[in-house]
């Protein structure tokens, strides 16, 4: 077998594979006899047949699977051997390789079309990108402590409606009369008065008890978030229901917050020492942290992602490329239909890959199973407890099995793939840029992000 390659363009080769019969036969042979042995031919025993006959029945198909063995595996040999760094796949040059005869021809030569990458150094000066560092606020970290504590906290069912109690019944949409609209909201709901917005209507609320009805405006009542989840409405819908509603009492659930004290201290942190609330407040507040950084991450890695493809200016074998995406046998994957979204579709995912190639040569970008485990081992210890009596030895195995299981289905974890990825190349990015930090409120953040 021989290999070689013509330069067509700087991004282009045209490779031929020469195959010569030695290099084939030896597993045709084999095959045949295996056929030989196997065949059930009329007027003959089993494996009985002459060779004759049945290399004529299946020489030619044995042949072909022969040679495009050897070809796959020599050709991608090649490529790997010759470092050549190809974009797409070796398209196969029909009209040089011309009519291929696997029952009489013997020496085969085949030429493939190939696109290299282009040479190009990751234009790291063309980035100018800040590092928005959401801040923790006081307030955050006191709102954070309260959602804890009534988390842990213990449920009462109190006889009339409290400040900040839960209250279930059946609410129904009122028409402009007060009377139940025809065709309107008719369900049963749970509303948080922690989430009501205005302070003003707490009166309208307070000492009902079960069977009573009460009258009000949900949007005066409620932001459009808490509609939207309350009434199980779309977005769209939520923000423009603006009707008075009457909601009938069937119950009241009151959370007795638990005291801020050792026994919260060892449920919500079990492998630490916290021994106050002041080390309560700074083991939250890093947890805060943590959870901020990784959105700051998210945003500075997608900005510095488009800085970097708007900066990329090598050229792409863009003629191949094209013919490529068409060969791949999807019918909606016309010529046309790759001319209309090229620029905006491929130009950036093809300039992203091979960005993205220079920045492994840095350090690794793709998750590995490691890290996507102990990412999930974290989110479990958040949520999962030891068990009563469990020793830590016992409580990381099960952790770990929990975590290896779950990552066994990569459809159900494409979130933490998609977060461990946005943390390797935040990374890579901070060490080469060494960004500017400007610290922001969640506020700041929420807006900027939009930008």
């Amino acid at each position: 077998m021989n290999i070689t390659r013509e330069k067509l363009s700087d991004l282009e080769l045209c490779v031929k594979v020469d195959i010569e019969e030695k290099d084939y036969s030896e597993s045709v042979k084999k095959q045949l006899k295996e056929y030989q042995r196997k065949a059930t031919v009329p007027g003959f025993r089993k494996g009985m047949a002459p060779m004759g006959l049945i290399e004529r029945m299946y020489k030619a198909a044995i042949v072909s699977d022969a040679v495009q063995n050897e070809l796959n595996n020599n050709l991608f040999k090649y490529i790997d051997d010759e470092k050549l760094h190809i974009l797409g796949m070796p398209m196969s040059n029909d009209e040089k390789t011309g009519d291929v005869d696997f029952a009489h021809g013997k020496d085969f030569t085949f030429y493939f079309d190939i696109a290299v990458a282009p040479e190009f150094n990751v234009e790291w000066d063309k980035v100018n990108v800040v590092y928005n560092q959401i801040k923790t606020t006081p307030k955050e970290l006191d709102n954070e402590i309260s959602n804890i504590s009534n988390r842990y906290g213990k449920f009462e069912t109190p006889e009339t409606v409290g400040k900040g109690d839960i209250l279930y019944g059946k609410l129904v949409e009122l028409d402009k009369k007060g009377a139940p609209k025809e065709g309107g909201v008719d369900t049963f709901v749970s509303l948080n008065m922690l989430n009501l917005k205005d302070e003003e209507l707490l009166p309208l609320f307070e000492g009902k008890k079960a069977e009573d009805k009460i009258v009000f405006n949900m949007a005066k009542a409620f932001a459009a978030a808490d509609i939207e989840r309350a009434l199980h409405m779309d977005t769209a819908t939520a923000k423009k229901f603006k009707s008075d509603v009457e909601l009938t009492l069937s119950g009241i659930s009151r959370i007795i917050p638990h005291e801020i004290d050792d026994e919260l201290f060892k449920m919500v942190f079990p492998d630490k020492k916290i021994k106050d609330a002041e080390a309560f407040r700074k083991a939250l507040r890093a947890e805060i942290d943590k959870a901020n950084e990784e959105q700051s991450d998210y945003l500075y890695v997608n900005q510095v992602r488009q800085a970097l493809v708007d900066g990329f200016s090598a050229p792409l074998p863009e003629s191949f490329l094209k013919r490529w995406f068409a060969s791949r046998g999807d019918k909606d994957m016309t010529i046309e239909k790759i001319e209309a979204d090229w620029q905006e579709k491929y130009v950036p995912s093809l300039k992203w890959e091979l960005i993205e190639s220079k920045l492994e040569e840095i350090s690794p970008v793709e998750p590995t199973s490691n890290q996507i485990v102990d990412y999930i081992k974290d989110v479990l210890r958040r949520n999962d407890k030891p068990a009563e009596g469990e020793t830590k030895e016992k409580y990381e195995e099960r952790l770990e099995q929990q975590a290896r299981s779950i990552s066994a289905d990569r459809k159900n974890i494409q979130q933490v793939v998609d977060r461990i990825y946005a943390s390797n190349l935040a990374k890579i990015f901070k060490e080469q840029l060494k960004p500017t930090v400007e610290k922001v409120s969640g506020k700041e953040f929420a807006e900027r992000a939009k930008i």
